[in-house]
């Protein structure tokens, strides 16, 4: 019988334009295990790095990729790629031109293909012209120079088409993409108390000052109380004396909707989680100018802290990244 915490490990090969920056993007993903950069798919056996370059030998500087599929299931780990790619380039990306730089997935596990088909097929409504990522099975791959991998790690400052803020988000862009289990309001009833059903099912408003996150300035995380999503990170959490948890921002937009409340004579925009569809509080334009001039005004009843220390065994450890401040 598999046991429920068991990897189920898998291997593809995805290329991406120049290998160090998709591999870098790639690696920081929870449920990659390991990464490695390589040339695939060419003419030659064992080529060089100058030889893939400039003595057209086919070959596409690809990434190797050993993924935990019960983590991060295939069809979610290409979405992640084509966050990075342009995926209708032919044999360029960035400022990086020739045919080791054009884009392809590579499977060596025939029941990948449909994965990928599927995914390909849900990316071309993105777009009026043809795809250019080309799909084969992995018929060769050589793995790059010693001085290739992990290149980004060993020189920071090296040369990447993709943009820092792409790795930055990396992060927030998983928050959003990982599955949350919504529960039924029966099932709420009994794992909520009976302030945090009020709140985040009837809308309702807990005491100000009197309530359990408004005065919590420990480094961790906030995620939505009803399916542990996260939300909000403790480093864009201010105090604004309002006697409610108060934040500049959540992880990432797409985390949250917006809604027009016009409740007790009152014109206010409502915060919601999108996935749980929990009410969270208000949005205020009265936030510190130097953090963008809002204020995330939340109920601390919608919100369970997960203090910094126990976010990796609690399954947020991909989320780390976030606490360090700029």
């Amino acid at each position: 019988m598999k046991q429920e915490n068991a990897m189920d490990l898998k291997t593809i090969y995805l290329a991406g334009g120049c290998f160090w920056g998709t591999e870098k993007y790639l690696s920081a993903l929870e449920g990659v295990v390991t990464t490695e950069v390589g040339y695939a798919n060419g003419r030659t056996e064992n080529p060089s790095y100058e030889d893939v370059c400039y003595k057209n030998t086919g070959h596409a500087e690809t990434v190797k990729v050993e993924y935990d599929a019960n983590v991060l299931p295939l069809k979610d780990l290409l979405i992640f790629f084509y966050e990075v790619i342009d995926p209708i380039s032919i044999n360029r990306q960035g400022n990086d031109v020739g045919t080791q730089y054009r884009t392809g997935i590579y499977y060596i596990d025939e029941t990948d293909l449909p994965i990928i088909k599927d995914s390909l097929k849900e990316l071309k409504r993105e777009y009026p012209v043809p795809l250019a990522i080309e799909v084969e099975p992995l018929n060769n791959y050589y793995p790059a120079e010693e001085y290739h991998q992990k290149y980004l790690d060993k020189n920071p400052g090296g040369y990447c088409h993709i943009g820092e803020a792409e790795f930055a988000n990396a992060k927030a862009m998983q928050a959003v993409k990982k599955p949350y289990q919504v529960k039924s309001k029966e099932e709420l009833k009994t794992t909520l108390t009976p302030l945090q059903y009020e709140v985040t099912q009837k809308s309702a408003t807990e005491a100000p000052f009197q309530n359990e996150y408004y005065n919590n300035f420990k480094e961790g995380i906030y995620v939505d109380i009803t399916t542990g999503e996260p939300l909000f990170v403790s480093t864009d959490k201010f105090e604004s004396g309002c006697g409610w948890p108060s934040f500049s921002k959540p992880i990432n937009p797409d985390l949250v909707k917006e809604l027009k409340d016009s409740t007790y004579g009152m014109q206010r925009i409502e915060v919601r989680s999108k996935t749980g569809d929990a009410h969270l509080g208000h949005i205020f334009p009265d936030g510190p100018s130097e953090l963008g001039g809002l204020r995330y005004c939340i109920n601390s009843a919608s919100l369970q802290f997960i203090p910094k220390d126990e976010m990796t065994a609690k399954g947020y450890g991909y989320l780390l990244e976030l606490l360090e401040k700029e």
